[in-house]
């Protein structure tokens, strides 16, 4: 198979799309609905990676942050990196069993030389389900560095649920 099989369309000595050359009217629709969704959603996969705006880049590409859940016997902690923001930009709640970790982040730039100015909002909301009891009176929160670290105590209750199984070769 040729490499110029896997393109959907190239362009010919008479720059016409192969698109509109094809015999068969329903793959050429086919294509042409492939690019329009490729185009709509082109900027859509790095929504969800976690990364927050890097101005220097000309590109604002608010998502949510990135969130470590590891659980152990006796806790569950979650991590939370949050580069640019401080404590009083960030609120966590707990309820019914769901941690919501909300915060925003606001940039102004003012160069007066330059007649130049620049402002930039943006918020977050992520909320996770615990699936254990949670001692909600003893749930720590500790923010250094722009990364959040909140640890959770689990009830007697839930620890006391929490059952080994040995695993066997057969």
């Amino acid at each position: 198979m040729n490499m110029r099989d896997l393109i959907p369309w190239r362009r010919s000595e008479s720059n016409t799309p192969t698109l509109y050359r094809d015999a068969d009217p329903f793959m050429a629709l086919h294509r042409e609905v492939n690019r329009l969704f490729d185009n709509m959603f082109h900027d859509f996969e790095s929504l969800g990676t976690g990364r927050f705006p890097n101005l220097a880049s000309g590109r604002a590409n608010w998502g949510w942050p990135n969130v470590e859940v590891s659980e152990t016997e006796k806790d569950v902690r979650v991590t939370a990196e949050l580069p640019g923001l401080e404590e009083k930009d960030v609120e966590v709640l707990l309820d019914d069993n769901v941690l919501t970790l909300r915060g925003e982040r606001r940039s102004e730039t003012e160069d007066k030389d330059r007649q130049f100015s620049e402002r930039y909002y943006g918020q977050f909301e992520r909320r996770i389900a615990l699936g254990t009891e949670i001692e909600e009176d003893k749930v720590e929160a500790r923010f250094k560095n722009g990364v959040l670290t909140i640890t959770m105590p689990k009830t007697e209750r839930a620890q006391s649920r929490t059952r080994r199984i040995a695993i066997t070769g057969k």
